[in-house]
């Protein structure tokens, strides 16, 4: 076995440990979902961005800058710009808003905010988040599948059983304190990640002579132009269906809820400053990372542009140290999949079972139902990553979808809750049902999806639908 391989099973060890190490800490449905909304500013922050950016930035946005070119700078600012956004929008008052109405979830806020005694918002919002996240799961899945493959050239579906196991593992274990606590690890392994491997490959590049701009140029695919040299409404489709990726942020279940566990509100403005510290050289990081690959390799090169990350790192550096960044990618995808584990199994014990079934047990056991939930939906999850590998689904396709599906739901019915005093109810149940159901039309019917991203469209139709409902409602706004 190599080094990269030791230090790879070593650094899985520690984040088994945690799990356990954090087991004695979960007594009641609150400290299980939210850690008992006790964690510091540095945690929160590096928990967020360790979970927002899952192996989609390691991996899938390096394969797409390969494929795509400077055009993928469009990506970087949406993403950028929407991680900055959200912290500024949505962070402050929701932690304000969820304490006030003592709310674990997102679904219980909207829920106790309108006083839907018909549970409706519950029941849609359980489905929608359970839904979504188990292709967003899957995915994280599949890609330790291909880090596997990479490091110790097992089978991809070999590695996706592994992954399941471990993520399922320490989030059964230590609910969100082995969480967020190993999202802090993994957040620092992820930007080092970023942050040096570029640099590595910047240096190597400039010794051998090998000029990154040329490269780039002489590439087949227009990868020099910013719009991949198209003209007209498909230029703009790619430098909208780019920034789009921005709006998802404000609807993230497993994002938001990182603000609901800090400690006070007054602390979210230094978490703010970690998390936008840490997303402006982490998102540019990954997109160089795809750049550097192209120049040095060429674009023909990878059978699959998704494993450019992992090659580059066993190329250009020794093994103990590629082993850790290396690591970096399989943190964030785990750093993802633990917390959407958490959120869904939120989404169906707490809204679902314990609300909206209004079956009544006592903290011990929900903690024991949860851990239950945890495992049935990992399994799900891991089924649909089988079928994801078998059929040659990418990480960049399935989490567009997913994020996508999520960002749209709930994005504009948060935005508006908590910064517009006229929206109603039935506007926050239409705008989170148009959210959902336009995305998987859009995403559905290959022409519509080519003339413009189901990501803009379908937070824009959520957004209207909204604000139209809830301007055409007669019952008094909240």
């Amino acid at each position: 076995m190599t080094i990269t391989g030791i230090v790879f099973i070593i650094y899985l060890a520690i984040l088994i440990g945690v799990g356990f190490a954090t087991f004695r800490f979960n007594k009641t449905q609150e400290d299980y979902l939210l850690a008992g909304r006790k964690l510091g500013p540095w945690v929160v922050a590096f928990s967020e961005r360790a979970s927002g950016e899952s192996a989609w930035l390691l991996m899938a946005l390096p394969g797409a800058a390969i494929l795509i070119g400077m055009g993928e700078i469009w990506t970087v600012i949406g993403i950028t710009s929407g991680i900055i956004l959200s912290w500024y929008i949505i962070a402050n008052r929701l932690r304000q808003e969820t304490a006030k109405y003592d709310a674990l979830t997102i679904p219980q806020y909207l829920h106790r905010k309108y006083q839907d005694k018909s549970n409706i918002i519950r029941l849609f919002s359980s489905f929608i988040i359970a839904f979504f996240f188990a292709f967003y799961v899957s995915a994280q899945f599949h890609a330790s599948g291909k880090i596997i493959n990479s490091i110790f050239g097992l089978n991809e579906i070999f590695g996706i059983t592994i992954g399941a196991v471990i993520i399922v593992l320490y989030t059964l274990m230590g609910g969100f304190f082995a969480v967020a606590w190993t999202d802090l690890i993994q957040g620092i392994i992820m930007i080092c990640t970023l942050v040096i491997l570029p640099i590595v490959g910047f240096i190597e590049l400039q010794e051998a002579g090998i000029s990154v701009t040329q490269s780039v140029v002489n590439a087949s695919g227009n990868q020099s132009s910013l719009t991949r040299g198209l003209s007209g409404w498909a230029a703009v489709s790619l430098v909208a269906g780019g920034l789009s990726w921005g709006l998802g942020y404000f609807g993230q279940p497993h994002l938001i809820i990182r603000y609901m566990s800090i400690r006070s509100a007054d602390e979210i403005k230094t978490a703010r400053k970690i998390a936008v510290a840490w997303a402006i050289p982490g998102i540019t990081g990954a997109f160089l990372i795809g750049i550097v690959a192209l120049a040095m390799f060429g674009e023909g090169f990878f059978p699959d542009v998704e494993q450019a990350m992992p090659y580059l790192a066993m190329h250009l550096l020794p093994g103990w140290i590629a082993g850790i960044l290396i690591s970096g990618a399989v943190a964030a995808m785990m750093s993802t999949a633990d917390s959407q584990l958490l959120v869904s199994t939120s989404a169906i014990t707490v809204d679902f079972y314990n609300r909206f079934l209004k079956r009544r047990i006592d903290d011990r056991s929900m903690v024991r139902l949860s851990r239950l939930v945890t495992i049935g939906f990992g399994v799900f999850a891991y089924l649909i990553a089988i079928g994801s590998q078998l059929t040659g689904k990418t990480i960049f396709g399935i989490v567009s979808y997913a994020w996508s599906g999520l960002g749209s739901s709930f994005g504009p019915a948060l935005i508006l809750t908590l910064w517009w005093k006229r929206t109603t109810r039935r506007g926050v149940i239409a705008g989170i049902l148009t959210g959902a159901i336009s995305t998987i039309i859009w995403a559905n019917i290959n022409i519509l999806q080519t003339a413009v991203t189901e990501r803009l469209v379908s937070f824009v139709f959520a957004f209207i639908a909204v604000v139209m409902v809830s301007l055409l409602d007669k019952s008094k706004s909240v």
